[in-house]
């Protein structure tokens, strides 16, 4: 059974975080109270700020002889993400705060596997939690009342997610004999007949964790890469990436393929539907895009066509980070489109973009032991190009 860290400022929460570790302990779990104040020494901590300011890669200086409190709180931020990373023996992470602590603790709670406990109790908590989520496991509990003393509301809320973080230490999910390899799939509405034809050629013998190309999709995808709770990847769907680069709103972020980087994980990956970039509602499209080929996907959703200079620059992207990867990978071109509306006689069927975005990753691949390029002349959706992806993936699987 692991213990409850319990994080949050000292020097002017104590009272309150004293009180969630006297909770935690009385529903007989262990507690260690975590101080990362950066205004003055708070008392009571079994971690004090100074020793977590330590962990900081410039040393306790850099967190508190700041003289701005925000970068104080950015610095503060650093060093608690590699304090955490630095402990084995974490069972839940339970944090307390208001705006500055809860950017401060969610900022490392975001680097904790998936499947680890993380609640954070935040004045913020009622609104947009996006920026403090992000894509993770991490449980967001309204304070009701502002964390500044204790009183009958904020006693019951801090005590119940006190229980909680101790419930969720004392309690772990055990892995089961019944689990099979976990692979991560990437799909659209484009690009759904192949992934349906991957999940019924490969869902007899792994599981198979579909990913909506949102932009936080492909982050969740890689967020189970980095926790080890993926023996492979799928990437059929790299959508995500013109909308990073042109401004769509499904974008990655700069760290999209990362994940694969870091681990090394087999990875087979594709172009599917990159032939677009996403906006909402066709009265939003932006205006210097309004006059391009758009075609309406639904009532909130409008698809721009990529121009071949747009799809050389999404190439590019690409293939850069393909070349850092150094565990095996096959990376496949389905040189009959790469969507459902990129087919021949469909409304964004466009040769010369398609062509831009092929010779862009042709001309930047660096070939390696670990590496191939694969040319399939078939579309996306087609079941040659489907067989193509599980050969791919049974081949470096091997």
């Amino acid at each position: 059974m692991g213990k409850v860290y319990i994080v949050g400022t000292c020097d002017t929460k104590g009272a309150e975080l004293s009180y969630a570790r006297e909770v935690v302990l009385s529903a007989g779990t262990e507690a260690v109270l975590v101080d990362v104040g950066t205004l003055r020494e708070g008392t009571g901590a079994d971690v004090q700020a100074r020793d977590v300011a330590a962990f900081h890669p410039e040393g306790a200086a850099a967190v508190l002889g700041q003289t701005d409190r925000g970068a104080a709180v950015s610095a503060m931020a650093k060093a608690l993400t590699a304090f955490l990373k630095s402990r084995n023996d974490i069972g839940a992470v339970l944090g307390l705060g208001g705006t500055g602590n809860t950017a401060l603790v969610t900022e490392a709670m975001r680097t904790l596997p998936i499947g680890l406990p993380k609640l954070m109790v935040s004045t913020v908590a009622s609104g947009n939690v996006a920026p403090y989520v992000g894509p993770n496991d991490l449980t967001m509990m309204y304070s009701v009342v502002d964390i500044a003393g204790l009183n009958a509301i904020s006693r019951k809320v801090i005590g119940n997610a006190a229980n909680a973080a101790a419930g969720m230490a004392r309690n772990p999910i055990p892995v089961s004999s019944d689990d099979r390899p976990g692979i991560g799939m990437t799909m659209f509405g484009v690009t759904t007949s192949c992934v349906t034809q991957l999940r019924e050629m490969l869902g007899k013998t792994h599981e198979i964790y579909v990913f909506h190309a949102t932009g936080v999709g492909g982050q969740s995808m890689e967020k189970l890469a980095d926790s080890g709770l993926l023996q492979g990847v799928i990437d059929v769907t790299t959508t995500e990436v013109p909308d990073l680069l042109i401004g769509g709103v499904f974008p990655a972020t700069e760290d999209r393929f990362g994940a694969i980087i870091r681990t090394g994980l087999p990875y087979i990956g594709s172009v599917g539907a990159v032939d677009m970039v996403n906006f909402g509602a066709r009265d939003t499209v932006p205006a210097p895009f309004r006059d391009r080929r758009l075609h309406v996907h639904n009532a909130q959703v409008t698809l721009m066509r990529t121009t071949p200079e747009e799809n050389r620059r999404i190439g590019a992207f690409i293939v850069e980070r393909l070349n850092q990867m150094q565990g095996p990978v096959r990376f496949l071109l389905p040189l009959q489109g790469v969507s459902a509306i990129d087919a021949a006689g469909q409304p964004f069927h466009d040769p010369e973009a398609d062509e831009a975005l092929f010779s862009a990753i042709r001309g930047g691949w660096r070939e390696a032991p670990n590496r191939r390029l694969v040319e399939i002349d078939a579309h996306v959706n087609s079941p040659e190009f489907a067989t193509a992806l599980v050969a791919g993936f049974h081949e470096i699987h091997a």
